[in-house]
């Protein structure tokens, strides 16, 4: 770990990244890749040490809007648990009326329920949790350093107990390894269970560019002897792979979620996670 001074704290989007690195271990994670120009070391999660006051000097200013995070990073690593510096953002959040949305795989966010719920009944809460697999051991080859699936499971029926609302990304799918029937519809259990707003795949399949390509052969060849060939002679260097599955499974998705009500198309969860209820929120803050 290691401290900077940021210059600003939004994104072009307006997310914000609290945290810069991760040390969950997932050896799919895209943010390994070449392409976001990390000067550091992944596992050296760089702090934005000003991240809460440059927070607050932002809304002072703006009209409430939904703050989002865990894009780059999940916000809740380990040290979160420490420097508490995303409780005092949801602090920041509150007090100026704005609302929140975030993705993590890790139940520390249950730490912070009273802040979400005081949240959502002003303004608005989304949670996302991100499901790989339904499989617990898979689950800690797969995402080492994180709570399990299972325990992801009762953190969404914790957040629908007390009405806060979440969406489920289910992956990233990857071939031969979580891509089959099995798996997506026990993950589509937990989330009909947990009764949650929506699914989001975007495709099954997920990215492997330079940088993060090298790290997640390295980790087959220590978990899943032979399949770093398999992938090499199918997929080459695409920077994108599918599986072969792709179409059953979304169909799958698509199928179960019409019939128990929960969001599947990509652009109508992102509409619902980015959406301000501001006549809402006027009224409350009057």
């Amino acid at each position: 770990m290691h401290y900077v001074k940021a210059k600003g704290i939004f994104t072009s989007d307006y997310g914000i990244n609290i945290y810069r690195g991760c040390t969950h271990g997932c050896i799919y994670c895209d943010s390994r890749s070449e392409v976001y120009r990390f000067s550091h070391k992944f596992e050296d999660i760089e702090v934005k040490e000003n991240a809460v006051g440059l927070l607050k000097r932002e809304l002072i200013r703006r009209k409430p809007f939904m703050v989002v995070t865990g894009a780059m990073t999940d916000p809740y690593v380990p040290i979160e648990k420490r420097l508490q510096h995303v409780r005092k953002c949801l602090e920041v959040i509150y007090r100026y009326g704005y609302g929140f949305s975030c993705l993590t795989k890790s139940d520390l966010i249950l730490r912070d329920l009273d802040l979400l719920k005081r949240i959502n009944e002003k303004s608005k809460v989304v949670v996302q949790i991100k499901l790989t697999t339904a499989d617990d051991d898979l689950c800690k080859i797969i995402e080492p350093n994180v709570c399990p699936t299972s325990r992801r499971a009762e953190v969404l029926k914790r957040l629908d107990e007390n009405g806060i609302p979440s969406v489920v990304w289910l992956s990233p799918i990857m071939p031969y390894i979580n891509d089959n029937e099995d798996n997506v519809n026990s993950i589509l259990d937990f989330c009909i269970d947990a009764n949650i707003k929506g699914v989001l795949n975007l495709d099954m399949g997920f990215s492997l560019r330079k940088g993060n390509r090298e790290y997640f052969y390295g980790k087959l060849d220590e978990h899943f002897p032979g399949l770093r060939q398999r992938y090499v002679e199918e997929f080459g260097e695409r920077n994108f792979i599918y599986s072969a599955n792709n179409r059953k499974l979304k169909k799958i998705i698509e199928n179960r979620c019409r019939k128990h009500g929960m969001l599947y198309r990509q652009e109508d969860i992102i509409e619902y996670m980015h959406e301000f209820p501001c006549a809402s929120v006027q009224s409350k803050l009057m």
